[in-house]
């Protein structure tokens, strides 16, 4: 495998305006129907600490993605988000980040840790469910189709003192509702086992949900009750550490799994089953080729069919992972193999003067402005 180090980013910039490829894609379609080529690579950013730190844009990230449109706006080079990352509908967090960079960015250009609960809709459509995190993950679950899910906010509140340690919390995360919703709420709780929890994001009081995950795991559903078997229990990543706003990393949703999973098992006979989601997982990059696929497809619609194979299955030459974190983003792309290009950047976790130790780039630069750089220069040149 090429792994490629610039210290200087200048010496392996140059200017893809010029190229012939971008020239023909920024003139309008009435100019190309007979001529324009679909492009034979795709992009997938991870968010936070290569795009974002918190809710700031950073590495000329905003400019590098603007480099992905036309003079109008529209895009013309395929690209999507790629992060272990959520609590909000795929739509809402499309909508914040097109306002924070300062492009358009649709809906199915963001693929979250969450976003393969989707896959589950089938098995627990109609049955009780726990979801956990912060952010909206009710709300992102019932999108999905999950017709009777409730938050670990909304099912904790239905339990007198299931939280020993609520009375010394200066905030609260309980919902106002009315009293007939309390009441159906509580029906619910109190006549149906739980059927799975889901992790949809960052846990935001640990001791509570850690509390509560365990009565409902152990007990088969129906807290306060004897031992029963497990119900299933999902994660929608595995992320040990990320990077926010802060300078050094902070702990995810790995960290709460290991917490929970040490604390379950002294206190159950059998050790805690679990599925994640998310990163580095092959099938998280083979899921975001076939988008990719179908993001050229909904880009080239007015193309023929005939002369360029099925939507959803146009090959790509190149496929550029951009992330931050080597454990993560580079593992996993380097565990999907080909046609995947990982690229590394000191934005975040990864912040070291050389390549990965154990997780090595194909290349490492300090931005993504100048992972853009190199992507694009290299595209124009083959």
């Amino acid at each position: 495998m090429l792994r490629i180090i610039f210290k200087n980013a200048s010496q392996s910039r140059s200017k893809p305006q010029s190229c012939p490829f971008f020239s023909i894609i920024s003139r309008s379609y009435s100019q190309l129907h007979s001529q324009i080529q679909r492009p034979s690579f795709g992009i997938a950013f991870d968010i936070d600490g290569v795009v974002l730190l918190g809710n700031t844009p950073i590495g000329g990230s905003s400019q590098a993605l603007k480099r992905l449109y036309d003079d109008c706006g529209k895009l013309k080079i395929p690209y999507i988000f790629l992060t272990n990352g959520g609590g909000f509908h795929e739509s809402k967090r499309a909508s914040e980040l097109s306002e924070l960079l300062g492009v358009n960015i649709l809906p199915s250009q963001v693929v979250q840790g969450h976003s393969p609960f989707k896959q589950l809709v089938k098995r627990f459509e109609n049955e009780l469910v726990i979801a956990v995190g912060k952010g909206e993950p009710a709300a992102v679950m019932s999108e999905y189709g999950f017709k009777n899910v409730l938050s670990i906010d909304e099912y904790s509140s239905c339990f007198d003192n299931i939280d020993p340690l609520a009375q010394y919390k200066k905030w609260s995360t309980k919902q106002e509702v009315d009293q007939n919703s309390t009441l159906k709420m509580k029906n619910i709780v109190y006549s149906q086992r739980v059927q799975a929890a889901f992790v949809v994001s960052d846990s935001v009081d640990w001791s509570r949900d850690i509390q509560v995950l365990c009565d409902v795991l152990r007990t088969g559903g129906l807290p306060g009750r004897e031992t029963g078997h497990q119900p299933p229990l999902y994660f929608a990543n595995d992320d040990l550490e990320y990077q926010a706003a802060f300078p050094s990393e902070r702990l995810g949703m790995g960290a709460f799994r290991i917490a929970l999973e040490a604390i379950f098992n002294r206190i159950h006979p059998k050790a805690l089953e679990y599925t994640s989601f998310g990163k580095p997982s092959p099938s998280v990059f083979k899921n975001a080729e076939t988008i990719l696929s179908q993001l050229v497809s909904s880009l080239h619609h007015h193309l023929e069919a005939g002369n360029h194979g099925d939507a959803g299955s146009h090959p790509f030459k190149t496929l550029y992972m951009i992330g931050d974190n080597p454990s993560v983003d580079i593992n996993g792309a380097r565990q999907a193999g080909h046609p995947w290009f990982s690229i590394l950047t000191r934005t975040g976790v990864f912040k070291g003067k050389e390549n990965h130790a154990k997780f090595p780039a194909d290349l490492v630069v300090d931005t993504v402005e100048e992972a853009v750089d190199f992507l694009l220069t290299k595209e124009c040149s083959s």
